[in-house]
């Protein structure tokens, strides 16, 4: 989701179905105030969470919202779905807004991310960000030695055309691995098991960056983050 970026003077003529000589007037009069400061400047952009006010009557006040959400498996990530669960009807109407940061798939479980803010999803979602991302995988078959190396590598997708990027594997026991992404190609970590011919049984995402999911957390509950704790996501 893009981030929210307009011109002040346009947000002023929707509210106020005033012309842009009349918002011009308007603004020079220094009756426009943004985040509480007088604004006489009529192309200031204004973002998605900017306070405006005329004449005392807030046009726009609109919070941040972060949540951290458990999600069950067969629940899908996604804000509409004819046939399945959503994980917006896990949280309370008043996130009905709320966009996904970050998918799982219909039977993974664990860390989903919402927000209302675009610009915050899309670092947490962008290539270029390189978030680290865990998850708790067990497979159907025993693991070997040989899977730390082959993750490490990097796999080719032949369908994308792409190699995946280095990714780490750790062998917990026989069949459970913890592994560490980088990117999130499509249904990835079940593809780099299957080069092995070994199907995943369970995957579970416990870390998004610097955030770890709440032991207390339980499935289908929420959290939501503070600012503070939401730019927290960005270090690990």
């Amino acid at each position: 989701m893009p981030s929210y970026s307009f011109r002040l003077d346009k947000i002023i003529s929707q509210h106020t179905g005033l012309g842009k000589r009349d918002v011009k007037l308007l603004l020079a009069r220094q009756r426009v105030l943004v985040d509480d400061v007088v604004c006489t400047t009529a192309d200031t952009l204004i973002g998605q969470f900017t306070q405006v006010q005329i004449d005392g009557d807030i046009v726009q006040s609109k919070q941040p919202v972060y949540v951290v959400l458990n999600k069950p498996k067969g629940v899908v990530s996604a804000t509409t779905d004819a046939v399945h669960q959503t994980v917006l009807q896990l949280l309370p109407e008043e996130f009905s807004n709320l966009h996904v940061a970050g998918r799982l798939d219909l039977n993974s479980t664990g860390l989903m991310l919402l927000t209302n803010d675009g610009s915050w999803s899309s670092r947490i979602t962008g290539p270029d960000t390189k978030l680290a991302k865990r998850y708790r995988v067990t497979v159907q078959k025993p693991l070997g030695e040989d899977y730390i190396q082959a993750f490490a590598e990097g796999m080719y997708f032949a369908f994308e055309d792409i190699t995946t990027a280095p990714a780490q594997l750790q062998i917990v026991s026989d069949y459970v691995a913890d592994v560490t992404l980088t990117e999130g190609r499509y249904h990835q970590i079940k593809r780099m098991f299957g080069r092995f011919r070994n199907p995943v049984v369970a995957l579970n995402r416990y870390q998004v960056g610097g955030l770890c999911l709440p032991a207390d957390l339980a499935e289908g509950e929420y959290w939501q983050l503070s600012q503070l704790e939401a730019e927290g996501v960005f270090t690990s």
